[in-house]
């Protein structure tokens, strides 16, 4: 079956028991977002642990002027989530919005939770994406202050090469603290 095979990919068999993958498989079920539906909204309390099983969301927040910037890609395989509202139960800043359609696999906090004290293998895979995705914002962080946008640039590009194809160069702008005319500047650069 095609569900077990993505939900299979993401937990594998080579490192949860038969047993595990039993009891955490049957725990997520299957959601279809639209292209610009959102999985959250500013001021909700993160209640979902989401992997992609196909399309591309992103999370972004409204900067001071009102206009959005995007703080995170998310694609297949990978979770979208705020971390700090799942797991502090506090109001999210940040939106996620699917911008192309979307499958997803949707494990609710309290199931999450069930699953993480009860399942040793499956904490340590959590404790593992939280800490990667710890990492991954600090990196990302330090990019801002310390790397010209033509590196950031070339950092997605290596990290995320999908992303670069499949995202509008004004997502990808405001992800990399730049305008959009300044982005096509950088990539016909890159290009000659």
């Amino acid at each position: 079956m095609q569900t077990d095979h993505f939900l299979n990919n993401i937990f594998s068999p080579t490192t949860f028991s038969e047993k595990e993958l039993e009891v955490i498989i049957p725990k997520f079920k299957k959601v279809s977002f639209s292209k610009n539906e959102y999985l959250l909204k500013e001021g909700k309390i993160e209640n979902h642990y989401w992997f992609i099983e196909s399309g591309f969301a992103r999370s972004f927040v409204n900067d001071t002027k009102g206009n959005d910037i995007t703080t995170d890609f998310y694609s297949q395989g990978e979770i979208a989530i705020d971390w700090s509202s799942f797991f502090l139960r506090n109001p999210t800043r940040e939106n996620i919005q699917a911008i192309t359609d979307m499958v997803c696999w949707q494990l609710d906090f309290d199931t999450f939770q069930e699953l993480f004290h009860s399942i040793e293998t499956f904490r340590e895979q959590g404790r593992r994406k939280l800490v990667g995705s710890y990492f991954a914002l600090k990196n990302q962080r330090v990019s801002f202050i310390a790397d010209e946008a033509k590196d950031r640039y070339l950092q997605l590009l290596k990290e995320k090469p999908h992303v670069i194809k499949n995202v509008s160069l004004q997502h990808i702008a405001t992800y990399l603290g730049i305008t959009k005319y300044s982005l096509s500047r950088i990539r016909k650069e890159i290009a000659s």
